[in-house]
């Protein structure tokens, strides 16, 4: 098979539908609308998206409502980002992404996907990206995208083999959802309806929070805080020298994917200074997803934190499994943004983002709670490291499969392997 295969442009196999531009009241609960944050490469993951009531849903889809097989793409900031939609939930867009519609009698829509993460199309939006404060790429120059056009059935196998990738991928990170949502229903259980083992036996007395179990305390998050530091500042870079820098985009996603996280060339004495260790949490202090914090549980390469971020490590009065999860919660996100400053940047210093009151149990009560979640987040460890393998054996045939470098003919789309 020839490498140098026919190419089309985007507009020749695809309608392009833009959000509309202006920003909607949000609400408690409705239709998912489907932001910036929320496109990643990956099937459309709408747990943790905005909701906007009916009547906005109404008036953001009125052009168009997303259907299955189309493909969601970031215009502006993380520009060039896209999801793949596979399943019939209702949703609308948020400002700056847009909905692309392939012609199904033209282009398998999943190779189109494919396409779009590719590295010769990655470089052609790079190219097409402007705008200095916030990088921008216009609907006429994604239309512009050109990708390579073999007939349909080629396309489809090609499709097959990549998405079978993908769809292993998406069972790990559902087994993962499961294993999240396991501890924080034993965390809202205990910490939060009080029903903890022998609570039958105790008493409720007042606090500054409401009621909670007599021998229990609130305390601002920065007393169980043996360490709070900002974070190291150094140019990021590509090549593999020094350590991984950590960075605020890198924990926005639901779980940081160390295979992207850049590298800092970094002196001796500055890492031990601002080097990541097991259950250090970090959080972001400035800019739109001020508070989201993250917590290291063991599998993690050699990294530092960067200079956006505030690193705090837990000292003895508490455990970094259980303030883990308080401090990754929407509650401290919203507290967060309750006291921010900062109205072009929004931004919490070191100060505000441990100024959160924490109701803190007895000690045995955060142990006893560790022993059982620790091994929820061991084993989700274990599925984002085959999610990353996967995902570096996907990206390492990407390429090969759309160049028509790898004869999809004698490709096994079972394993991915080329047929003897």
């Amino acid at each position: 098979m020839k490498n140098n295969r026919e190419k089309v442009v985007i507009a020749d196999i695809a309608v392009l539908y833009d959000s509309l531009h202006k920003t909607p009241k949000y609400s408690n609960d409705g239709y998912p609308m489907v932001r910036v944050t929320d496109i990643n490469r990956g099937y459309l993951d709408l747990s943790n998206t905005k909701k906007v009531d009916e009547n906005t849903y109404k008036e953001f889809t009125k052009k168009y409502k997303p259907q299955v097989g189309d493909i969601l793409f970031s215009r502006v900031g993380s520009y060039g980002n896209s999801s793949y939609v596979n399943n019939h939930e209702k949703f609308c867009l948020g400002q700056n992404t847009v909905c692309i519609s392939p012609n199904h009698h033209l282009i398998d829509s999943f190779y189109l996907y494919c396409c779009l993460n590719s590295f010769s199309v990655k470089q052609q939006i790079d190219a097409f990206v402007g705008g200095v404060a916030q990088p921008t790429i216009s609907l006429k120059n994604i239309n512009l995208l050109e990708i390579p056009y073999p007939n349909l059935p080629t396309q489809k196998k090609i499709a097959g083999i990549l998405s079978a990738y993908d769809e292993l991928i998406e069972n790990n990170t559902r087994r993962i959802e499961i294993l999240e949502e396991m501890a924080r229903s034993i965390y809202r259980e205990w910490f939060v309806k009080f029903r903890f083992p022998g609570h039958e036996q105790g008493q409720m007395v007042d606090s500054e929070l409401g009621l909670i179990p007599e021998g229990w305390e609130v305390k601002p998050l920065s007393e169980v805080c043996q360490r709070i530091n900002y974070g190291y500042t150094a140019k990021a870079q590509a090549e593999p020298i020094g350590l991984k820098l950590l960075r605020i985009t890198d924990i926005v996603p639901h779980l940081i994917s160390w295979d992207s996280v850049p590298y800092c060339e970094i002196s001796d004495t500055d890492a031990l200074k601002f080097r990541l260790e097991d259950g250090d949490i970090v959080i972001a202090r400035t800019g739109a997803t001020v508070g989201y914090a993250k917590r290291l549980n063991k599998r993690h390469p050699e990294s530092v934190f960067a200079s956006y971020l505030v690193r705090i490590r837990i000292n003895e009065k508490s455990n970094s499994h259980y303030i883990g999860v308080i401090v990754e919660s929407d509650t401290y996100k919203d507290f967060i943004k309750a006291n921010m400053s900062g109205a072009a940047q929004p931004q919490a210093n070191a100060k505000v983002l441990t100024s959160f009151p924490v109701i803190l149990p007895p000690k045995k009560f955060q142990d006893d709670f560790k022993k059982i979640v620790s091994v929820f987040f061991d084993h989700r460890e274990i599925l984002q490291v085959k999610n990353d393998n996967l995902r570096q054996t996907r990206d390492l045939l990407l390429p090969r499969l759309i160049s028509g470098e790898i004869d999809v003919e004698n490709l096994d789309i079972n394993t991915g392997e080329i047929a003897a």
